[in-house]
């Protein structure tokens, strides 16, 4: 097909100018940095996060999506504010998973209740490195052809039937730590403590510099953040094509991931369908992007709306959450999220 008869929709699929300024990009990277500083000056001195704290940073980081999106709407437009919005619920709804995974990881290391925030710190910092990363992999990928729509859609579509077969499965949610390959690598190129120091990763013992076990539990959440970067980047791309909207909506999703993991901890052990309803949004966003692909090639097949897409994933996410907790109210006590 010629260049100049390639369907408008094929090259952009929002109706809205991608919002890619360089002013933009540099306020917008110089505001995380300042948030993250912020964080780690909160976690500078171990101690337990009370609810209160925990809470208070949640609605903040909570607030500030809303009004990011409200910034959107009224300077920009109001399909780009619904594609963010729509973005940030899939990257929210993913990083509660991220989460559950993150509890599991901090158990199995017995990490101190007054450095685990420290740690969670470090995984997010890692999660937004990682996310950059694969976003500007995804963009270079989209601008070289419509093709990788189709490849979004399948990783999305086997993520989804990976997901979804754990879950009927019944599959034990508990992880082996020392299998994992990052953990058996770096014990074998540096020594580790016995006990923790603070929130020190390193400390000098018996003459030479040996790792401390929150270092090697740092080391464990990053590599889990790869395995979620490759479901996440591509399912907000599943949403809208602009990169700057799909690294607004994964920031603003894990910023507040550290207070939000203190006010869910006890929350997430009784989301029993969280991982089928996350399939089901996974599979969803991979068919939609099939969809406006084959749209592109030919203009009859229907594509899924932005509006319709926001409306689909929030009624699974309020549908899991129903069936979770009755599913917990008849359950006997003793029972593993899984089941």
């Amino acid at each position: 097909m010629p260049e100049s008869a390639v369907p408008e929709s094929v090259v952009v699929a929002s109706t809205a100018e991608p919002l890619g300024s360089v002013g933009l990009w540099s306020v917008s990277i110089v505001v995380l940095l300042g948030l993250l500083v912020a964080d780690f000056a909160v976690t500078r001195r171990p101690h337990e996060v009370s609810m209160r704290e925990a809470a208070g940073w949640s609605a903040f980081y909570l607030a500030l999506p809303v009004f990011f999106g409200l910034w959107l709407w009224l300077d920009f437009s109001g399909d780009q504010a619904i594609e963010f919005m729509t973005g940030f619920v899939v990257e929210k709804s993913l990083s509660v998973d991220n989460l559950f995974v993150f509890m599991l990881l901090l158990a199995a290391f017995a990490v101190p209740a007054a450095v685990q925030q420290r740690v969670l710190l470090y995984g997010i910092a890692g999660a937004l490195v990682l996310r950059g990363i694969f976003i500007a992999a995804g963009a270079a990928m989209l601008s070289a052809g419509t093709w990788a729509f189709v490849v979004f859609g399948v990783i999305l579509f086997a993520s989804a039937v990976k997901i979804l077969r754990e879950a009927l499965a019944g599959a034990d949610a508990e992880r082996d730590i020392s299998t994992m390959r990052s953990v058996r690598l770096l014990r074998k190129l540096m020594p580790v403590t016995e006990d923790y120091h603070g929130t020190r990763l390193t400390v000098r013992e018996r003459g030479r510099r040996a790792l401390t076990p929150l270092a090697v539990a740092v080391v464990a959440v990053f590599a889990t953040d790869v395995v979620f970067a490759v479901d996440s980047v591509p399912a907000v791309y599943g949403i809208t094509e602009d990169p700057y909207l799909v690294f607004a909506t994964n920031a603003f999703a894990l910023l507040g991931l550290r207070a939000l993991y203190f006010v869910l901890h006890s929350a997430l052990a009784k989301l029993v369908h969280l991982n089928h309803g996350l399939a089901i949004i996974l599979a969803f966003i991979g068919v939609k992007l099939v969809l406006h692909w084959a749209h592109g090639i030919w203009p009859g097949v229907p594509q899924v709306p932005t509006p319709l897409s926001l409306v689909v994933i929030i009624a699974v996410l309020v549908t899991v959450t129903l069936t979770s907790l009755h599913a917990r109210r008849t359950t006997p006590a003793g029972s593993n999220r899984s089941e």
